[in-house]
């Protein structure tokens, strides 16, 4: 039986703040500057308000009936979080009142004071969003949102006038997903499936994307940004076509959105069916990943039962030893595409809406 390994030791608003649509019974060469592909780790002289959570030890207790509401409702959860999440904000972030309300200012005025980038935004609601990813540290939390609006100045292909309801091929072919509920710990999966993505078909800057269109969606909510996410990637029926796609300029776009240059923590990356395709495209990305990063990654072949240490088996689909049904890509999409509020904040990171949704959307405001 295979073992887990991790990588060091080897190779309008409805009730809750909940905005959605329940589901019934459904399953660039020349760039000036450059990334920082790490975690911007505390230097000297940055001191994090909060300290870094690495395991589970940590996390806020959910009953299950917490975690089990809703499960088939296509919504993002915009509310405030709940006062288990606050408190493990507040434990392992350092986030107060008084912190968020002087950090915040903090980071507006060093923003504009060393004029490193120009944010699309400069409100509460979106500042707030690096702070606890990088625990309140405004030095590191300056870095990130300059990271992230240098990767979308060097990278507009994957964001600039792309309609989200036109990526439904991601999810016809499977090979990204996001399930309606979340793990034990209360965060968001996002599960890829790469052997379902035949190259021929279109690009890897396709799953690009869809992978972004995601993170700005999953990155609304509150207790998101409080928790971070998990991933995992599937490689059963990867081949040499898949590998020759990662070219180093691939790799530190990838480790860029997971670690630098977006404001959600990822908690940890699990790796199934590994082989040694995946040890020819690993070989690109691991001098990229710092040792934090590296620490969040672990191997389980084909043992769920590794996997199920980390993620409770009530928590995962069935094809990997869950008791759950998965919900296609596209029909978050398509579901949250109805939701006013949504829509405005995908907008306004470039996004594109059909006139006739906006229409829709408008007349529904209207009403």
């Amino acid at each position: 039986m295979e073992t887990e390994k991790n990588i060091m030791t080897d190779t309008k608003d409805v009730p809750n703040g909940r905005i959605g649509v329940t589901l019934k019974n459904e399953p660039k060469p020349g760039a000036e500057r450059e990334l920082l592909l790490e975690e911007d780790s505390p230097k000297n002289g940055d001191i994090d308000v909060g300290k870094c959570c690495n395991d589970s030890n940590g996390m806020p207790e959910f009953k299950d009936d917490q975690i089990q509401s809703n499960d088939e409702e296509v919504c993002l959860d915009l509310g405030e979080p709940s006062p288990e999440v606050m408190e493990y904000a507040r434990r392992e972030l350092g986030e107060t009142d008084d912190v968020k309300c002087r950090t915040l200012q903090e980071l507006r005025d060093m923003i504009y004071e060393r004029g490193e980038c120009l944010p699309h935004r400069m409100d509460d609601d979106f500042l707030i969003r690096f702070l606890r990813t990088r625990n309140f540290n405004v030095n590191r939390a300056h870095r990130l949102i300059v990271n992230y609006c240098t990767f979308k100045e060097e990278h507009p292909e994957i964001h600039q006038d792309v309609c989200p309801l036109e990526m439904k091929h991601i999810g016809e072919d499977d090979v990204m997903s996001v399930p309606a509920y979340r793990t034990q710990d209360g965060r968001r999966i996002m599960i890829y499936r790469l052997g379902n993505w035949d190259p021929r078909k279109y690009g890897v800057e396709e799953i690009f994307k869809a992978t972004v269109i995601i993170l700005e969606l999953g990155v609304l909510e509150p207790r998101a940004q409080i928790l971070g996410g998990d991933v995992i990637f599937d490689l059963e029926g990867i081949t040499m076509a898949h590998a020759w796609t990662i070219t180093p300029q691939v790799a530190s776009m990838v480790v860029a959105l997971i670690v630098s240059a977006f404001p959600m923590t990822t908690h940890a990356i699990h790796i199934l069916h590994q082989s040694w395709v995946f040890d020819v495209m690993f070989s690109v990305f691991k001098p990229l990943l710092d040792v934090k990063m590296q620490n969040k990654i672990f191997f389980h072949g084909s043992n769920m039962e590794s996997l199920h240490e980390h993620i409770s088996p009530f928590h995962l689909p069935k094809k990997y030893g869950g008791t759950r049904e998965e919900l296609a890509y596209y029909k978050w999409i398509d579901n949250l595409s109805k939701v006013p509020q949504i829509v405005k904040e995908m907008k306004q990171v470039g996004y594109i809406v059909p006139e006739e949704i906006q229409k829709q959307l408008d007349q529904l405001v209207e009403d």
